[in-house]
């Protein structure tokens, strides 16, 4: 029977050296775009190699990354084995995090330690997962000493622009197929469900001239007004579709990126916009798309100047499906709810998320999952994606032990 005892105490022994190999991290940029990752995982991997973790480094092909519009991308598979019998079980943390923004009162890239609290770029979402699950295992080798089973760290880095090069790469490639996994996420719920995501590139092609003679043009940005008019319409009716998942309410849409026109005195001929469609995880992505793309049709048909009408090209940028819980991972659920109501002092609710993640990509290959790891109540507390993003240090700590006590009960089960 596994000590718990011992296995925090030794995580409290090694905490120092956990938050500075978490600092090393912050301290490599990541920004995605542009997404010159390679850099990070060659110091991830220098890194563990002193704890005796040999990292496999799996570069994706230049092209495949460039095509992709990123930079350089190469993920690490630690793999871990303990015995004949027993379990596969993965950890996936994400390096890959967008730009910094605007608005900080701390170096982004310092890895600050303020209140109790590291902040940076990442230090939430997900780099703190890359120490978390690391020095869980960590603490699993030199106190559980498995008999059994197989750790594998996946430290990958395509979550921001979907996944296909991170996890999903090395999955179509063969490279992996754990029994169970465990991705990166905040500490106080353990998430079994999450929304997909489809993003859509819309050009609204009009029809230049000059302001001082408005009729002889087709003004473009009226007709993506027109058009945002219909998608914002469609939103209002999206708040009557609910989610039988806890933690995720309805549909929604964002237009997040509008940019067109040539200067202040000319009718603008072409306007693009950007959206993002969050689906439930009950809805079809194609019927989503299907939809979106109706509307804007119409809505495009409707427009009409004296000058002619505009034309529409609507681009798919991004589809991302929902994660939908799967039948095998009540172990997992089990495991982190019971240690993380132990050691957090209360219940650790099994729970969906509005957000999307690269997670889905294993439960599409079939591999039951969770998200679970270090981090606060709320994205909102974490500052992730705003400035000031932060990691409580205590959450860190503590969270380490659950997933180091989880793989312990885990591997002994298999």
């Amino acid at each position: 029977m596994t000590d718990y005892a011992k296995l925090d105490s030794w995580i409290d022994a090694h905490f120092d050296e956990e938050v500075k190999f978490l600092q090393a991290l912050v301290r490599v940029p990541t920004d995605t775009p542009p997404g010159n990752n390679a850099p990070h995982a060659e110091r991830t991997a220098e890194l563990i190699a002193a704890w005796g973790f040999d990292a496999e480094k799996h570069a994706v092909p230049a092209q495949e990354v460039k095509d992709y519009g990123l930079e350089s991308i190469t993920n690490l598979i630690v793999r871990r084995p303990y015995g004949d019998g027993g379990r596969t079980i993965a950890l996936n943390a994400h390096g890959d995090v967008v730009p910094p923004g605007e608005g900080w009162t701390h170096d982004p890239y310092g890895g600050e330690i303020e209140d109790g609290k590291l902040f940076g770029r990442a230090a939430a979402v997900s780099k703190s997962d890359f120490a978390t699950f690391t020095f869980a295992v960590r603490a699993l080798e030199a106190v559980a000493k498995p008999k059994q089973g197989r750790v594998e760290l996946h430290f990958t880095y395509d979550e921001e622009f979907g996944g296909l090069l991170g996890p999903g790469w090395l999955l179509k490639n063969k490279l992996t197929k754990p029994d169970l996994m465990i991705a990166a996420g905040f500490s106080y719920e353990v998430v079994t469900a999450h929304n997909g995501c489809l993003q859509m590139e819309v050009t609204v092609q009009g029809k230049m001239a000059h302001a001082a003679v408005p009729s002889t043009g087709v003004d473009a940005l009226q007709g993506a007004v027109h058009i945002l008019n219909a998608l914002y319409a469609q939103n209002t009716l999206y708040q009557q579709v609910t989610s039988k998942v806890e933690g995720i309410s309805h549909p929604y849409l964002n237009v997040g990126r509008i940019e067109g026109g040539t200067n202040t005195n000319v009718v603008p001929g072409k306007v693009v916009f950007k959206l993002d469609r969050r689906m439930i995880p009950e809805e079809n992505p194609a019927e989503v798309e299907a939809t979106i793309r109706e509307v804007i049709a119409k809505a495009a048909a409707e427009f009409k100047t004296p000058a002619g009408g505009i034309e529409v090209e609507v681009r798919r940028i991004l589809l991302a499906h929902a994660m939908k819980p799967l039948p095998g991972n009540k172990p997992l659920v089990d495991a982190i709810q019971k240690h993380g109501s132990e050691l957090f002092g209360q219940p650790i609710p099994a729970m969906g998320t509005p957000l999307y993640t690269d997670v889905r990509l294993y439960g599409e290959a079939g591999i039951p999952g969770v998200i679970y790891g270090a981090g606060p109540r709320t994205v909102l507390e974490s500052h992730a994606k705003r400035n000031d993003e932060r990691i409580d240090l205590e959450d860190l700590r503590r969270a380490t032990k659950v997933i180091a006590r989880a793989l312990a009960d885990l591997l002994s089960e298999g």
